[in-house]
């Protein structure tokens, strides 16, 4: 196994929102404690401020797929992507909604990431922790949320076989109806019975700009950066729409997107 190393990532240009500065990241290929480091992965759903926490990503000792029996394990450094490809090819069927679903396993673990219903921890069959493994039914989890506090190595599958290509296709054109600016992704979650969106859109934020950043035009729960946006811009978007919002619904939207 490779030994843990530092890397200089540019945040501006990794993060998907293009927003961050320069930083020395540390590349873990070993297991072990590292609780003064924050897990970033693809920094796809990060908004990382002038000053952020020290970092870490997973190294090629966790970009893995192994299939035994009816589990396939993936570390956590695997790309979303590269996942669905496998499971395309060996025929593994309700891993469709990765499509076009940005980031490594790691991270969509974390954050019990999918799309409307369909969420990655419906098909999670246990997690390795650095205490080992931990069965999905021993970890609190629901819509864009889990409890998992240490960093997650590798993620337990349960296999059941028919990939759906109608289904895949579903999902595709689910993903083309977002924003292709530079973005987050969803930066509110959808609250209880309503729409994140809806709501932004109806105090009147739909493509309103701060700086180089706005809620898009075409999905108003989007911060998307249309140019050297700045962290300042993005917060002061973020907390004018909790502000209007709560207002006028008396409803706290909660972020999505993970500050730091």
């Amino acid at each position: 196994m490779a030994t843990n190393e530092f890397k200089t990532i540019d945040f501006s240009k990794y993060s998907s929102i293009h927003i961050g500065p320069v930083c020395e990241v540390l590349v873990i290929n070993e297991i072990n404690s590292y609780e003064e480091y924050q897990i970033i992965g693809r920094a796809n759903n990060l908004l990382i401020s002038p000053k952020p926490h020290q970092f870490a990503i997973l190294g090629d000792a966790f970009d893995y797929i192994k299939q035994e029996e009816s589990k396939l394990y993936v570390g956590c450094a695997t790309t979303s992507g590269k996942l669905l490809t496998y499971t395309k090819n060996h025929n593994i069927a309700h891993l469709e909604f990765l499509a076009k679903l940005p980031g490594n396993l790691g991270g969509l673990v974390k954050m019990n990431a999918g799309l409307k219903s369909w969420e990655i921890f419906n098909y999670i069959h246990a997690i390795k922790t650095k205490e080992g493994y931990i069965k999905k039914e021993d970890i609190l989890y629901s819509y864009r949320y889990t409890n998992i506090e240490d960093i997650v190595y590798e993620v337990v599958f349960n296999i059941e076989s028919g990939f759906s290509k109608e289904r895949l296709k579903a999902f595709n054109a689910m993903r083309d109806n977002q924003p292709h600016t530079p973005s987050a992704g969803s930066c509110f979650k959808n609250p209880e019975g309503d729409f994140a969106g809806r709501l932004i859109e109806a105090v009147g934020l739909k493509g309103f700009e701060k700086g180089g950043m706005a809620f898009s035009n075409q999905h108003a729960n989007f911060l998307v950066n249309n140019g050297n946006g700045t962290y300042e811009e993005a917060i002061f978007l973020i907390n004018l729409a909790k502000e209007k919002v709560k207002e006028r619904f008396d409803i706290v939207l909660e972020e999505e997107i993970s500050i730091c």
